[in-house]
């Protein structure tokens, strides 16, 4: 556990600077499942049984710790309230906050506050680096640790060397331009070009343990091919007025009928006939139960839409 000695008052009362809460401990840094140790003092002035309140603050959401005497739910069974400070045992990453000691009495209230640090190593980042990009183009590369505490920072490289931040600044870099974010795990190029290519992958680091790499992924910019892509709209409206032409062709020519699609089908006698039914949810059944095959030949008219069925037999 890594604790700063130095000694920190508050108090809530300018006008009254002898009652006083502070603490010896304003930055505590704990490895996960350690035990934690914030301290709190007071002056005399709060009197023998000065009310005592520990409360957490995250995200601009504050929380008790110990109310009334008793630890809230998150800290049951894990922490210990004694005359001059807190413990917390078996600390998690989420117990990372700024722990507040509030004390009360004569009518004066003052604070204390602590930060503290669960560190949690990085494990391997989450990388988006796309494989083919268009020269020109403004391209995105990222990188993720959630489980790192205190966040990672992050860095690039390629072909196994590391980018530095500025690349203005060095013989080596000067063809490339790009801008990094090394809190946020960012790397943009505003422009691609055929010198970005490369093997591309990120590191995340922070002071609890060592450094994790997610794999290299090859990005190659290719150039925009503009006549293969005039070429191809050319062809899809060429093909789509040719289909647009055959079916108004075989339309007028009545092969395509406006509202029937032409079934036929073999039966054993011949003879002429013609009945009309309307299509039931299982259309062949329907027909095999009332014909039973005994036509020669019938063209089976099927409507689109819901409209009745016309059976010839010829």
């Amino acid at each position: 556990m890594t604790q700063q000695s130095k000694t920190l008052f508050c108090s809530s009362s300018p006008d009254s600077q002898s009652f006083t809460a502070s603490t010896s401990t304003p930055l505590v840094k704990v490895p996960e499942n350690k035990g934690a140790d914030l301290k709190c003092s007071y002056t005399a002035d709060f009197g023998s049984n000065p009310r005592v309140e520990w409360s957490v603050r995250k995200s601009r959401q504050s929380s008790f710790v110990f109310f009334d005497g008793q630890p809230t739910e998150p800290y049951k069974g894990r922490v210990t309230k004694y005359d001059g400070g807190l413990i917390i045992d078996k600390v998690t990453r989420e117990d990372s906050g700024q722990y507040v000691c509030s004390v009360a009495g004569a009518g004066h209230t003052a604070e204390a506050k602590i930060d503290l640090t669960v560190l949690v190593a990085p494990s391997v980042p989450v990388c988006m680096i796309p494989t083919s990009v268009t020269t020109g183009n403004k391209v995105i590369l990222s990188c993720f640790d959630n489980d790192a505490s205190p966040p990672a920072t992050y860095k690039w490289y390629k072909s196994d060397v590391p980018l530095p931040e500025d690349p203005s600044k060095f013989e080596s870099f000067k063809n490339m331009s790009y801008r990094i974010e090394p809190s946020a795990g960012i790397l943009e190029f505003p422009a691609v070009s055929h010198a970005d290519a490369g093997d591309y992958f990120c590191e995340a680091s922070n002071e609890a343990g060592p450094s994790q790499r997610c794999a290299a992924v090859r990005m190659i910019p290719y150039d925009l091919n503009v006549g293969g892509i005039v070429a191809g709209v050319i062809f899809a409206i060429l093909a789509v007025g040719l289909l647009g032409f055959g079916v108004w062709f075989a339309y007028r020519k009545g092969y395509i009928p406006s509202m029937y699609t032409i079934l036929s089908l073999h039966a054993f006698l011949k003879s002429k006939c013609k009945w009309e039914i309307h299509p039931a949810f299982n259309l062949i059944t329907h027909l095999s139960n009332i014909f039973s095959c005994y036509f020669p030949l019938f063209r089976l008219v099927l409507p689109r839409n819901g409209r009745k069925v016309c059976v010839e037999c010829f």
